[in-house]
């Protein structure tokens, strides 16, 4: 039921809300879910406040894993681990698009415009490591 690299490439770029976990010293690992993009061979990329506590572990950790799944029947996930990449984010470059992806043109224009922005937006980027992935849709049955 595993997936071929080509099938989870695909999947990972398709539009999902990812669940993004990074560890931390002092408990469980933190678990939030998360808007990112990802092209097949490319880096996933998500955005988030510097002053988080998401970003504060992201820079101590200097990795995360992240789950995109299909919560309907046949069931599938893909869950990526790698080390992260953090860069100063800005509304055209990174905040617009990422929007538009999940709430469409006027959506996301309307959200980037009118939805306060933290004081420290960043980008982490993520070259994905490690590839973990189930597709029930293969299952013999």
């Amino acid at each position: 039921m595993a997936m071929s690299t080509e099938e989870r490439e695909a999947f990972l770029a398709g539009l999902h809300v990812g669940v993004m976990s990074i560890e931390r010293s002092d408990g469980p690992p933190l678990a939030v879910p998360v808007w990112y993009d990802y092209e097949p061979g490319g880096d996933l990329w998500l955005i988030t406040d510097g002053s988080t506590v998401k970003a504060k572990l992201l820079r101590q950790a200097g990795r995360f894993s992240m789950c995109a799944q299909k919560e309907d029947a046949p069931y599938a996930y893909v869950s990526v681990e790698g080390a992260c990449r953090i860069e100063p984010s800005d509304a055209e470059g990174h905040r617009r698009p990422m929007a538009r992806r999940y709430l469409g043109p006027d959506g996301g224009d309307w959200y980037v415009d009118n939805v306060a922005e933290g004081p420290e937006p960043i980008v982490v980027h993520m070259r994905p490591e490690r590839w973990f992935t189930v597709d029930y849709g293969k299952a013999d049955r």
